[in-house]
């Protein structure tokens, strides 16, 4: 269980590598596997860990399948549990502290040029403020030793963060990176309602390991997964500074705004620590972004029709695009589908549907299955100025896009056969 799970068989690089681009370089060169780099240069004793996370890794990880997945992860949004509180002993983040503050000894990656520094992309802030907690993800660019500047978007740590600001507070936060993927995957999990993220990954952690996550408080009262690579006390301060340029997930260039400062005070860490060094707009940026998405879509889809699975896809960036699976018993069910959909997931631009004969994750099936069975004058729904994505650089200056869903499921009353292909 736990982060170094995932780490099981993958290519290990032990030539130095740099954490200004050759960390990207490297990637790149290997076609993005997985990969553990143990030299490098700027962090000697730390290894940074990249393109880990993806949906068939994870699914494998946890002995389930894809759509078994992404019910288990709407179950848990739905059933909540606690973690299980434990001293510092039994806490392997905890076996190491850094005698000073050092950000920049850490693996931290300057992966793109036109990044404007090196980012923490995969970290987790888990926050407690007002008698609340929030685990959510939010890139961080290292400024000096002891801060970085974070980019906070308008949900639940940005609210905590401008009440705070108001009341001229300080939030004592946790930084946590290579926590247990279920962390990874309810952090990435946004909600309507503020909800405790950390008691979702509780639940799932139950659910797929028969186990409690286990959870220990740092000094500044603050919670973190106990078996986390790292683990790091900070605080969110009333300062700012300039944020960005920043390559997104879409792989446009994010500009520079002023955003929040924060101050680091400890660094804890495992033994030989492994630092996620997550590549954004790569596909582990995707995996984290859309997966979470899916049970929100799914659910949507399943009141008006039978849905089996749900596919953010890689070309729309985890988060713009989604193949939809059904079983259809009428004509209209398809159409359904769609306004479903994007009803679950406003920030989507397009939709396609599909039966349960097509691999939602094969873009070539997909496509197939548009080309075969999906006529654009009567399966195609259009919509006009819709609420967009702040991820999509095409939308209106007045932050609203045009939507498209594409209905290629087949008349439940016709012969298949002249659909089926036997390929």
């Amino acid at each position: 269980m736990g982060f170094r799970q995932m780490l099981q068989g993958v290519q290990v690089v032990d030539e130095l590598v740099s954490v200004r681009h050759e960390m990207l370089e490297l990637s790149m060169a290997s076609e993005h596997r997985p990969l553990l780099l143990t030299n490098v240069k700027e962090s000697p004793g730390h290894r940074a860990a990249l393109n880990i996370i993806d949906r068939d890794r994870l699914c494998e990880s946890f002995g389930v399948k894809p759509g078994e997945l992404i019910d288990i992860l709407a179950w848990a949004m739905n059933n909540p549990s606690e973690p299980v509180l434990v001293g510092a002993p039994g806490a392997p983040v905890l076996e190491n502290t850094m005698e000073k503050v050092d950000l920049s000894t850490l693996p931290i990656p300057w992966h793109y040029p036109e990044d404007g520094g090196r980012y923490q992309s995969a970290s987790v802030i888990i926050a407690q403020y007002g008698g609340t907690r929030n685990a959510s993800f939010h890139r961080q660019l290292l400024r000096d030793a002891t801060h970085t500047v974070s980019r906070f978007v308008p949900r639940h740590l940005r609210t905590m963060a401008d009440n705070a600001i108001e009341s001229g507070d300080e939030i004592p936060i946790a930084v946590v990176n290579g926590p247990d993927p279920v962390v990874l995957l309810a952090g990435a999990m946004s909600f309507d309602e503020p909800l405790d993220e950390l008691r979702v990954a509780a639940a799932l952690h139950e659910r797929l390991y028969d186990e409690p996550l286990r959870i220990v408080e740092l000094s500044n009262g603050v919670a973190v997964p106990a078996d986390s690579e790292y683990a790091m006390e900070a605080r969110i301060t009333l300062q700012t500074d300039r944020e960005g340029p920043y390559v997104d997930i879409t792989g446009t260039v994010d500009g520079v705004r002023l955003e929040p400062v924060i101050e680091y005070d400890a660094i804890h860490h495992r033994d030989s620590p492994v630092f996620h060094a997550l590549i954004p707009a790569g596909l582990e940026h995707k995996t984290l972004m859309g997966l979470p998405r899916a049970p929100t879509i799914k659910a949507a889809v399943s009141e008006v029709v039978t849905c089996t699975d749900v596919y953010l896809t890689e070309g729309g960036c985890g988060w713009l695009s989604s193949v939809v699976q059904i079983v259809p018993t009428q004509k209209s069910d398809g159409v359904k589908a769609i306004h479903a959909a994007l009803d679950g997931h406003r920030s989507m631009k397009q939709v396609i549907v599909v039966d349960d004969d097509i691999d939602v994750t094969d873009p070539a099936r997909v496509e197939w299955a548009l080309m075969t069975r999906w006529q654009p004058d009567v399966d195609t729904v259009i919509l006009s100025s819709q609420k967009g994505s702040s991820l999509d650089p095409s939308r209106d200056k007045d932050g609203t896009t045009s939507k498209i869903g594409m209905d290629a499921t087949l008349d439940s009353s016709i012969d298949r056969s002249a659909f089926e292909s036997v390929l």
